[in-house]
Formats: C-alpha cells, sequence, structure tokens
C-alpha cells in the first residue's frame, strides 16, 4: 500500500465562481455559452460528466452579467445550501458559465478525471459555514488538500474508477428499475383492490380513473356519505392565540409522513394551535378518524387523523359517516391521486385542488363489510411489497457505500490499481 503525498488545491488548480443569473437572462435555448445552475447538475449529465444545460447566453449577455467560463475539464459543485451538502461533483464537457451557487475547480496540474475523484472524497458539510443556509468559498476550496500521485498512476487511478463506478452504477440502476416495478406493482394493486377486480360480474365505470366496478356497486359522491370540512390558521398577530398550544395542526409539514403512502394514520405533527386559536378562527377540531387531503403546494397526499385534530386551509378534510369506512376512502383517494392531479389540479408551479371540484369527487361505493376487507387485503399486499423494496433499498445503500470506498481507497493509494479486482476491492473495502 502507497499513500499519496497531500496538495493543495490551491497550488494546483484556480477557482472560479459563479455570478448573479437574474431572470430576464434565464429561458433562452440558444447562445454562444451554456449558463449553468444547479438543476443542471443533474440534468445535463452523462455518467459523471455534465454535458448540456438549461439556459444558454451570448457573449454580451457574459460581459453584462460579468460572468467568467469554466473550461472543459473543470470540476463543477454547488458551494451553497441544501446541494452542496449532497455532494454532486461533474466534470464539464463543454465551456460554461455559472449562477451564484456554482463554483469550478480547474485543474492546472494532472489529470481532470482523478480530480473529480479526489474532490468527491471531500465532505464540504464539515468546512462549510453553518446556519440556515451553509456555503463555502474560494479560501476554503483552496486550502483543502487532495491526494496526489504522479500524472501516469492519475490516469491509471481515473481509468480503474471510470470502470468500476459504471459497473456498480449500472447494478444500482438495476435495483432502482425493480424498486420502480414494485412501486408500479404497488400503485396497480391499491387500484384493483378498490375497483373490486376479483368480482367477475362487473360493469364499465363511470369515474375517471376506474374502467370497470362489480355491478352489485354503487357510485356515490363523497359528499353524500361524509361531512366534508376545512382548516384555518389563526392570526399571528394574536401571539395569546399561540400560547398553551394543544391541538394537533396538520400543515403541509405533514406531507413528507404520507407522502409514501406507507403511513395511513397520523398522530404527530410539527405545530399545534390553541384553544383560544381555535375558538377566534375558521379552524376546525375534527374527531379521530377524519380524513384529510392536501390540496396546495403538496396536493394530492392525504391520511386519516389518529387523533382529534385542526388543520390549516391548505387542507379538505371528510368525516366518514355509518356507510363508509375511512380507511377506504383514504385508499380511494391514493388510487385516484393520478387524477385529481392531471385532471383536477390547476397551475404550473404549484398544484392545487379546488374546493369546488372535491366538493364533486366520488368514489365506489362497496358494502360496509367489502369496504374493511378491501382495506385489509392493500394492507397485506403492501406490506409483502414493502419488504421487497426496503430489501432493493438496503442493496442499493450498500453498492453506494462500496462506490465512496472504493473511490477513497483509489485516491489514497490503498491498492495497486494496475493489479487490483474491482469486485475484489469493493467486497474487502466494505467488509
Amino acid at each position: 500500500m502507497t499513500l499519496w503525498p497531500n496538495m493543495k488545491v490551491g497550488r494546483a488548480a484556480r477557482l472560479i465562481s459563479g455570478v448573479g443569473f437574474p431572470h430576464q437572462y434565464q429561458g433562452k435555448s440558444s447562445g454562444a455559452h451554456p449558463f449553468l445552475k444547479v438543476s443542471d447538475l443533474k440534468s445535463g449529465v452523462s455518467g459523471y460528466r455534465l454535458v448540456t444545460a438549461q439556459n444558454w447566453v451570448g457573449q454580451t449577455d457574459l460581459v453584462s452579467l460579468s460572468a467568467r467560463l469554466a473550461p472543459k475539464g473543470a470540476i463543477v459543485f454547488p458551494k451553497v445550501g441544501a446541494a452542496m451538502l449532497k455532494n454532486p461533483r461533474r466534470l464539464l464537457n463543454l465551456s460554461a458559465a455559472m449562477d451564484n451557487n456554482l463554483m469550478a475547480v480547474v485543474p492546472n496540474l494532472g489529470e481532470s478525471r482523478f480530480w473529480l475523484y479526489a474532490l468527491s472524497t471531500v465532505d464540504l458539510g464539515e468546512i462549510a459555514a453553518g446556519g440556515a443556509l451553509p456555503y463555502v468559498n474560494e479560501g476554503q476550496i483552496r486550502d483543502l488538500r487532495i491526494p496526489f500521485p504522479g500524472i501516469e498512476e492519475q490516469r491509471r487511478i481515473a481509468d480503474f474508477l471510470d470502470a468500476e463506478t459504471s459497473r456498480i452504477d449500472k447494478l444500482v440502476g438495476t435495483l432502482q428499475r425493480e424498486r420502480d416495478l414494485l412501486a408500479e406493482r404497488r400503485t396497480a394493486g391499491v387500484v384493483a383492490a378498490v375497483s373490486g377486480s376479483t368480482d367477475p360480474d362487473r360493469r364499465k365505470s363511470t369515474l375517471a380513473w376506474l374502467e370497470s366496478i362489480p355491478k352489485a356497486w354503487q357510485e356515490v359522491r363523497v359528499g353524500l356519505l361524509a361531512r366534508m370540512g376545512s382548516g384555518h390558521t389563526p392570526s399571528r398577530s394574536h401571539p395569546e392565540w399561540w400560547t398553551g398550544c394543544s391541538i394537533p395542526w396538520i400543515t403541509t409539514g405533514e406531507v413528507k409522513q404520507v407522502r409514501d403512502d406507507r403511513i395511513e394514520e397520523l398522530y404527530e405533527t410539527r405545530e399545534r394551535i390553541s384553544e383560544l386559536g381555535l375558538a377566534n378562527s375558521a379552524a376546525e377540531l375534527h374527531p379521530k378518524g377524519t380524513v384529510f387531503l392536501c390540496r396546495t403546494a403538496s396536493a394530492g397526499y392525504s391520511g386519516v387523523m389518529g387523533l382529534d385534530m385542526a388543520t390549516s386551509q391548505d387542507f379538505v378534510t371528510w368525516t366518514c359517516g355509518p356507510r363508509l369506512q375511512p380507511h377506504f376512502l383514504l385508499w380511494c383517494l391514493r388510487a385516484m391521486r393520478p387524477d385529481l392531479l392531471g385532471r383536477l389540479a390547476m397551475g404550473s408551479t404549484h398544484k392545487t385542488i379546488y374546493v369546488p371540484d372535491l366538493q364533486m369527487l366520488r368514489i365506489p361505493l362497496p358494502p360496509l363489510e367489502d369496504q374493511e376487507e378491501i382495506v385489509q387485503t392493500i394492507r397485506r399486499q403492501n406490506a409483502r411489497l414493502d419488504t421487497l423494496t426496503d430489501k432493493v433499498q438496503r442493496q442499493q445503500a450498500l453498492l453506494r457505500e462500496r462506490r465512496e470506498a472504493v473511490i477513497t481507497a483509489a485516491v489514497t493509494g490503498q491498492f495497486d490499481v494496475s493489479t487490483a479486482s474491482g469486485r475484489n476491492v469493493t467486497e474487502g473495502v466494505s467488509a
């Protein structure tokens, strides 16, 4: 094992920081130069190379913006915010300007591909200035030390890592396709269950999101089966309404709990409101078992209240009557989500489902005992698929850990890439 000497980034490379990218310059699909944003580090990538961009500008624009071009072979990365902490590094296959969230390292010595791998082992979160928006500056990057073997060794390491990371990435991609198929099966299973697919005596459905239902079932407007409600936010200008808060209050922040459709009942909320705030606003205290649906920023996601709760105005609620089981309604809402978002949701950036449309919402209605059996069927089949999905996800995580480990081992000289088997290396590193 030969450990390479370290070198400060600033001794062997120069840095280029991006500049502000005003709205009026954005959205152009042609021009002399691409102008990169953080989103390009994902959407314009082939392997680890950044090969295209969403925005292009002319030479006059670059002068007006005082923007500098990062040349082909530079390594670009975010220098601020959550994107920086995710550690994306991209090797430019074309010269480009950057917005002020990005920075480029331009190697003066060595192999650019080796630089990419060496820099990918650096956790910028460890050196970033803290606060709501963590960031790094040019001085911090110049002072970073990376392993620096001779140029021929850098090329051998880069060739080895190109092959090994490609192999691992293909395995991760194969597993991702498996996850996608499992997700499709899960969604299809829910739709099949709420449409009574096992009953052979069927008729064509009048619902936009179902093809057919059993002949014995009805299709009923939800408002005839459940009392529809909503929520509100007590005024923040009355501090006394926000003291002694004890009532769980569902806001859009809770959507992340139900986004993957695994959790049915919600028990914990980030915020609470007070009895006084409830009394002085249009908020309602809904009983345990009430179904809620987000209709704004995270439109289409739903759950069941596990306790008596209130909601913000971003939600509609249904308190079910004796003919409708709350969890059956929940799974109907989840089954129809693509229709809700595709047909009823309005807005290009933030989707909103308007209350009048939700007032007309209809669902299939089997007998109450069948509703309960359908819910149990969905739970059983989802449990099986979720177990398989979790297994695949763990395999992906292990492969990603091995990828990071083999990169670190190779660039620091922990093994000789000329004789190493990548498969044996990854296995040995993770052991």
